[in-house]
């Protein structure tokens, strides 16, 4: 008796040693504390990477935030993406047409509104403190043509009648933010940039900030959705409800955000 004791103990060593547990996840390659994937466009990083390392902290549960322009992330997200943000509404609405099946739409959650602004050159030497402003000649405006800013600036330039002018000064179109920042960084030529004003947190650097008056605003959302084929929808639902407390509203706010 006293031998197979010895025996079994021996046996349960070994499997401890090579890694096994009884109370491992059953389901092969699943980890024991899983990590929610988290995918979306760059403009709402800075507040989501934020808050999830407080989520992290406060339940240990660990949340991956991967964002940037969609086609360096789509692949990977097909795979293993618990949650997908978008940088606006129809964003994520462009999203789900493109990629039919990826998200959970039931599980779609509005989170925050950011406002539309002027981003300029530091110390804005071509003093512009208005959209009318930007129809002056000489003005250079990088336009981003979509990653949530689709139409963005026609939007607010067409309640005033400032189509023509704007669009006249528009030097450049790009598809992403990313590109933008990019081509501003490289080339001190662009004097204005339509985008939110969430983006000047990011790029507090190389940029000054011009707030349009309350009147002339744009708001557009950020939302957020679990993804159909999540095998982490308790734990990417604790993180949805987390980003939705009083306490992550702050931090968007802090970012740009309403």
């Amino acid at each position: 008796m006293k031998k197979k004791v010895i025996f079994v103990g021996w046996i349960s060593l070994m499997l401890v040693l090579v890694g096994f547990s009884p109370e491992m996840d059953s389901k092969p390659g699943q980890a024991v504390n899983d990590v929610v994937k988290v995918y979306g466009p760059g403009g709402p990083l800075g507040p989501i990477k934020e808050v999830a390392e407080q989520f992290t902290k406060e339940t240990g549960i660990k949340v991956e935030v991967t964002a940037g322009p969609e086609e360096k992330w789509i692949d990977q997200a097909k795979e293993d993406a618990d949650i997908i943000y978008g940088g606006s509404e129809y964003m994520l609405t462009d999203f789900m047409l493109n990629h039919p099946g990826i998200i959970n739409e039931k599980s779609r959650t509005e989170l925050y509104s950011r406002a539309a602004g002027i981003l300029v050159r530091k110390g804005n030497p071509k003093n512009i403190q208005s959209l009318e402003d930007l129809t002056k000649k000489g003005v250079k405006i990088v336009d981003v043509n979509g990653a949530g800013q689709l139409g963005l600036w026609e939007d607010l330039a067409g309640r005033k009648g400032l189509i023509p002018g704007i669009s006249r000064n528009i030097d450049i179109s790009v598809k992403s933010s990313a590109e933008a920042i990019e081509l501003w960084k490289a080339n001190s030529k662009f004097d204005a940039w339509i985008t939110y004003e969430s983006w000047h947190y990011r790029l507090s650097d190389v940029t000054d900030l011009v707030q349009l008056p309350e009147e002339d605003k744009l708001y557009r959302g950020t939302p957020v959705s679990i993804t159909s084929k999540s095998e982490n929808k308790k734990k990417a639902k604790q993180f949805i409800d987390y980003l939705k407390t009083e306490e992550s509203h702050q931090v968007f706010q802090k970012w740009g955000w309403k």
